[in-house]
């Protein structure tokens, strides 16, 4: 992984666990291709943790660790890291995915408690007039519509269910039934209909082929005057010229952690509507947050040492559906 996320996601404390467990190469190695010395320590190495800014494990890569058994990635997804000879290899694959879905569905669930509320057209009404009791939104009531029952899809489900609002929970999901959206407290609904019904959507479906542009300008323009957009999945499941223009009339707004493409260029209309907020890929862990994919990584080294099952396990035929 990139030197700045050694730092930031294996602490000291983190780094003592492992040495408790596994012998540790004595310099850790995150450069990019791996130096002479690099090289020498992957020969020897058992298990790998890896993490952003790691290079591609291809064959090529594969062939320089002939003994790796197993793949830790203290981070979320493994798609564009990991080539399909890993697991032909039987190399052992694990993610800190789900210590990364808390904080975003965090920050979705604040997205959601700000559209609920109406506050960025509020706020750019300011300058006209305080806004008096009956102009005042509240979020008792609002139907939510959910796309997608991912890990943090269904963290953001639960939160609302919990909520003392009364949000409407509609969700869209192809693999859920109707009986498994009732116990986590939605109504399972196609997506068209979730888009008609709902004044919230928020996007927690995986970057796929057959999800790209899942909200179109014909779903987009399903959605009723005033709904919100909230996006902190992958930027290519909204199509940006069909949302640009909805926003741009007012009658939409939105929540963009991610956008299509990554960055938007400096001069693009999303970055100057005041009824838009776009955040650099923030959702996720963050600064002291990172810490938190280390310690689920380490987690998973001394599981596997000690021949636990992992927690975060991830097999080929989990990323045809993954992010």
């Amino acid at each position: 992984m990139g030197a700045d996320t050694v730092r930031a996601a294996l602490t000291s404390d983190m780094r003592h666990r492992l040495a408790a467990v596994v012998e540790l190469a004595p310099d850790l190695i995150a450069a990019e291709p791996p130096a002479a010395y690099g090289r020498e320590a992957l020969a020897d190495t058992d298990i790998l943790i890896t993490g952003w800014g790691c290079p591609r494990l291809d064959a090529s890569a594969l062939d320089q660790a002939p003994r790796l058994r197993a793949v830790v990635h203290a981070a979320g997804s493994v798609k564009h890291l990991l080539s399909p000879e890993v697991w032909e290899r039987g190399i052992v694959v694990s993610s800190a995915a789900d210590a990364n879905a808390g904080p975003v569905a965090d920050f979705t669930c604040a997205a959601i408690a700000f559209a609920a509320k109406q506050a960025l057209p509020t706020a750019a009404r300011y300058a006209m007039g305080w806004p008096t009791v009956a102009e005042r939104e509240g979020a008792d009531g609002r139907t939510v519509g959910i796309i997608g029952a991912s890990r943090i899809g269904r963290r953001v489900i639960a939160r609302l269910a919990a909520h003392g609002a009364g949000y409407r929970i509609l969700l869209a999901d192809p693999y859920v039934s109707v009986a498994e959206a009732q116990e986590l407290g939605a109504e399972l609904v196609p997506v068209d209909a979730l888009c008609r019904h709902s004044s919230i959507v928020s996007i927690h479906a995986p970057e796929l082929p057959e999800t790209r542009h899942l909200l179109n300008a014909e779903r987009l323009a399903l959605l009723p005057d005033g709904g919100t957009v909230i996006n902190t999945a992958r930027g290519s499941l909204v199509d940006t010229q069909a949302l640009t223009h909805e926003c741009a009339t007012g009658r939409l707004a939105a929540y963009l952690d991610v956008t299509d493409p990554e960055p938007l260029p400096a001069e693009h209309p999303l970055l100057s509507l005041r009824n838009v907020l776009v955040t650099p890929h923030i959702a996720g862990a963050q600064g002291s947050e990172v810490s938190r994919l280390g310690a689920y990584a380490v987690a998973e080294v001394e599981r596997l040492v000690r021949g636990l099952p992992l927690l975060g396990e991830v097999t080929a035929a989990d990323l045809a559906r993954s992010a």
